[in-house]
Order: structure tokens, then C-alpha cells, then sequence
């Protein structure tokens, strides 16, 4: 029996949180609060898979901003 086996949900979803860090969560339960349904569904390996595709990025948004706004300050000095 392989962990997908285990699984007790079927569905699955993949959220975004306003720092653009991506998750899946199962469609049968309410969406925790700071997170949106990206409108990707299906089985926890394909929404997995999708994370992989569009999560480029580790860094939190914020600190992507962050770096961003110091190397525009640091070429203006």
C-alpha cells in the first residue's frame, strides 16, 4: 500500500497565500483564512506537480519586494 492509498482525500487544491508561498489543501475542507483556491484541482501528486510548476520562487513576496526596491535604491546612489 502506497501512501497514496492512505489518503483520505481524494481531491485536492492548490492555495496561494498573500506572500505567494503555494500549498495544497483538500477540496472537502473550508479554506484556512489568508489563503485563495488558485483554481488548480485534482489528486495530491498533480496538484503537487503544479506547485512545483509555478512556485519558481522561495522567497517570501515580501522579501522579494524588499530586495527589489534595495537594489533600485543602491543604482540611484
Amino acid at each position: 500500500m502506497t501512501a497514496a492509498d492512505r489518503d483520505p482525500f481524494p481531491e485536492y487544491r492548490v492555495v496561494v497565500n498573500d506572500e505567494e508561498q503555494y500549498s495544497i489543501w483538500p477540496t472537502a475542507r473550508e479554506l484556512p483564512a489568508g489563503w485563495r483556491d488558485t483554481g488548480d484541482h485534482g489528486p495530491r501528486q498533480h496538484c503537487l506537480d503544479r506547485i512545483e510548476e509555478l512556485w519558481t520562487d522561495m522567497r517570501p513576496r515580501s522579501l522579494r519586494v524588499a530586495m527589489e526596491d534595495e537594489g533600485a535604491g543602491a543604482g540611484a546612489a
